[in-house]
């Protein structure tokens, strides 16, 4: 699905980049000060690494493609360096933070500048459409705070109200995921790539965060489709098959369905055959294209499926990814 190299933009047609000084730091020093002023203790519970070079954001929101026309929807925004470059090339920014600390020094820094917008509330809970009532297109650009990644990707993909893109920071082995093919895939890259082509930009150092995390992130693109290749009323119970496929990884894709729905074994390899799938392989080697047959074909099927969940880590909601 990538080689890891960046093709999203020609150099020339990068939008012009907007400067103003918001006041933020200028070096590490600097936003470890800024950290201290406001009782900020990274908390690894909320995943918080806070990025702080300059040239990483100013790549991002050029990669994205931002410009003046465009609306950013930006998830955990933090101490805002990647706000303060987003502010510069996009029309208008809406910020969804979780800590009261952390939104009341985002409302100081950005709160009188035309264009701002601050929500004070768990990712995991907004609505798109409550956010964006209007029919225009938005986009997500963000440093997603590691523990919460893959739930707000989901999340947000099944919106109604999806982005038109996503240009996310995540730990390099969820974007390896996302982005598997056949043969390496998971629920989290079947959910996804069913939703947006998927592709790796470039990697980032753990070296340029507050404090270093002990992996290396890395910016991924996620380009929603504008047709998606089930209707909407149908993609639930298209989860619950991936989900069930994927229940017992070890096993072959029949036994972990018909285990899943106590059906007989020999119900689910006719559904297989039929969608030109032998039932003796496994979840993961299976396309997307495969999944969607299965599910055209499959009768309805019980919603049993309690396998994504969340706890509570100091207060915030975190997903566990099965």
């Amino acid at each position: 699905m990538t080689d890891g190299t960046i093709s999203v933009i020609d150099p020339d047609d990068l939008p012009e980049f907007v400067t103003h000084d918001y006041g933020l730091p200028r070096t590490r020093a600097g936003w470890r000060a800024l950290l201290e002023d406001l009782d900020v203790r990274p908390s690894k519970g909320l995943g918080q690494n806070f990025l702080f070079e300059r040239g990483v954001v100013d790549r991002i929101a050029r990669l994205a493609g931002v410009s003046r026309d465009d609306h950013i929807l930006e998830i955990g925004p933090g101490l805002g360096i990647l706000t303060e470059s987003l502010m510069g090339h996009a029309g208008e920014v809406t910020v969804v933070e979780y800590d009261h600390r952390l939104a009341r020094h985002l409302r100081a820094t950005f709160g009188l500048h035309e264009g701002f917008r601050l929500i004070e509330a768990d990712a995991l809970n907004i609505s798109t459409a409550e956010l964006f009532p209007d029919d225009g297109p938005f986009s997500v650009v963000a440093n997603l705070p590691y523990n919460i990644a893959s739930g707000v990707i989901r999340h947000l993909l099944d919106q109604s109200r999806r982005p038109e893109r996503l240009v996310l920071m995540v730990q390099r082995e969820v974007a390896e995921r996302i982005v598997a093919s056949p043969g390496d895939l998971t629920v989290l890259g079947v959910a996804t790539q069913f939703y947006a082509d998927a592709r790796i930009l470039f990697d980032v150092a753990p070296t340029v965060f507050v404090p270093p995390p002990t992996v290396t992130s890395s910016v991924l693109r996620l380009d929603v489709k504008p047709e998606l290749p089930l209707p909407e009323d149908e993609i639930p119970g298209f989860m619950r098959i991936v989900r069930a496929g994927f229940g017992q990884k070890r096993k072959q894709v029949a036994n972990s369905i018909a285990a899943r729905f106590g059906l007989p074994k020999v119900e689910v390899e006719v559904w297989l055959r039929e969608a030109g799938i032998d039932p003796d392989r496994r979840a993961q080697t299976l396309t997307i294209d495969e999944w969607v047959a299965v599910r055209r074909i499959a009768p309805p099927l019980p919603d049993l499926d309690t396998s994504q969940t969340c706890r509570r880590a100091r207060g915030h909601a975190v997903a566990v990814e099965d």
